[in-house]
């Protein structure tokens, strides 16, 4: 059986801390932090569910959640999250004790997302203007004001760049440090992508060469993240003809959210989408969808994530999460060309040529298809968003003020069987009989 938490409000937020905490003496122990609409932030221990903290300090629902680590050679590494809220403050939290270690309250709009640059030593708030922020929380520089709206999305690029998404444009900021090594950063707007028909909703870095973005009409973009052109596209989701293995649906009209890219992930090879209700796999390489699930659930998928050994495990407003396997589609055989009376005179043996050679390409095309593997039944209302721990397991949050933390049942029953075996020799009860 899985364990849950009941909380007051919805929750919105779950966000792991990728470190060994010191909370514990001589135990490796992996956090996450869960948030919601009330302002309130919970740090959770993944292994055993135990609630660690309780963080309160702002008064209105949080937006945004990012991991921090300080390293001031002065001091022992701490380990810090950020956390944003609609109050339009951001607070520092050191995760070893629940305490708050700094508030900033000068924005003027409520701050949408946070990104760290680990390797600049500096993080990033984005909200009608972007911030510059060192770890001491000194304000090192700042756009003019960019929208009303807000900036929905940050992501780290190469060359000391960020590529920022608001409404349906994407602008690219370099950010500059003084040679003299002193604190005199400024931020500059270098290019502005309006290759985008309406909102973009999410935004994802694939590596060094590559990001992807996606918006609420369908548009999934290809970017090159050195010189910020477009390498592809895709907007033929829902289309039939564009993916003949799927049954397609009657439908008089397409609803604007059966067609909106809410969720974006990838790997070194693909991409994967969260179109509407279905789940797209695109290739980086083939520049083409290779598999794909249009129905994968009742409702709006909000958020996907890429598993070891070809899975993916979805969510849903639906209030249900499920896990997929890509898997390669077993070919049959091609049929021989037959002959007749044309081939006898030599006639069409150009088309004879050309369908040998369309068949040899779709013999060496190999198709996938995603398998439902796994449903886990426990949420009675939209599932927000989940993370995932490898064997630690899954913690999913939800609408209906849950957040339940799965186990790998096989695995768990293992471990039950390898303490009571462990307790019984050490007990001396252990008898092993021939």
């Amino acid at each position: 059986m899985p364990s849950s938490w009941i909380f007051r409000s919805q929750i919105y937020y779950l966000k792991c801390t990728p470190f060994v905490s010191s909370f514990k003496p001589q135990c490796k122990v992996s956090w996450f932090a869960s948030a919601g609409d009330d302002g309130i932030i919970f740090l959770w221990n993944a292994q055993t569910g135990e609630k660690l903290f309780e963080l309160r300090g702002h008064t209105h629902k949080i937006t945004a959640i990012a991991p921090f680590s300080s390293s001031d050679a002065s001091e022992e590494k701490k380990h810090l999250i950020l956390t944003a809220s609609a109050d339009r403050t951001v607070i520092v939290w050191d995760c070893s004790s629940g305490r708050q270690v700094q508030k900033v309250s000068c924005f003027h709009s409520t701050v949408k997302c946070l990104t760290v640059l680990q390797r600049l030593d500096v993080w990033l708030s984005g909200g009608s203007d972007l911030c510059v922020w060192n770890q001491k929380l000194d304000l090192l520089c700042k756009t003019s004001h960019l929208t009303d709206a807000g900036i929905s999305a940050l992501v780290e690029l190469p060359k000391n760049c960020v590529a920022a998404a608001f409404g349906k444009e994407l602008i690219i900021f370099r950010l500059i440090t003084s040679d003299d090594g002193s604190e005199g950063w400024n931020v500059l707007e270098v290019k502005r992508l309006v290759d985008h028909q309406d909102n973009i909703l999410s935004l994802v870095s694939v590596n060094d060469l590559t990001f992807v973005t996606g918006s609420h009409v369908g548009e999934l973009i290809v970017w090159d993240a050195l010189d910020w052109t477009k390498q592809a596209s895709e907007c033929n989701f829902w289309d039939s003809s564009v993916h003949p293995d799927v049954q397609p649906e009657i439908k008089l009209s397409q609803s604007p959210n059966e067609t909106s890219v809410q969720h974006l992930t990838s790997d070194e090879e693909c991409v994967f989408a969260a179109v509407g209700k279905g789940i797209y796999v695109y290739n980086l390489q083939m520049k083409r969808v290779i598999a794909c699930q249009r129905t994968a659930h009742e409702s709006s998928v909000l958020h996907i994530e890429k598993l070891p050994n070809r899975q993916l495990i979805s969510c849903s407003e639906d209030g249900s999460v499920r896990i997929w396997e890509l898997r390669e589609k077993q070919q049959l055989p091609a049929e021989p060309v037959p002959t007749g009376f044309f081939n006898m005179w030599g006639f069409g043996r150009a088309n004879k040529q050309a369908n040998q050679a369309a068949k040899k390409t779709q013999e060496n095309t190999p198709v996938y298809f995603l398998e439902l593997v796994g449903d886990l039944i426990g949420h009675s209302s939209a599932v927000q968003m989940f993370l995932y721990f490898g064997e630690l397991g899954l913690a999913t949050c939800s609408a209906d003020h849950l957040v339940i933390l799965w186990k790998d049942g096989e695995r768990e029953s293992r471990l039950r069987s390898l303490t009571l075996f462990q307790k019984l020799a050490r007990n001396g009860d252990l008898q092993v009989k021939f």
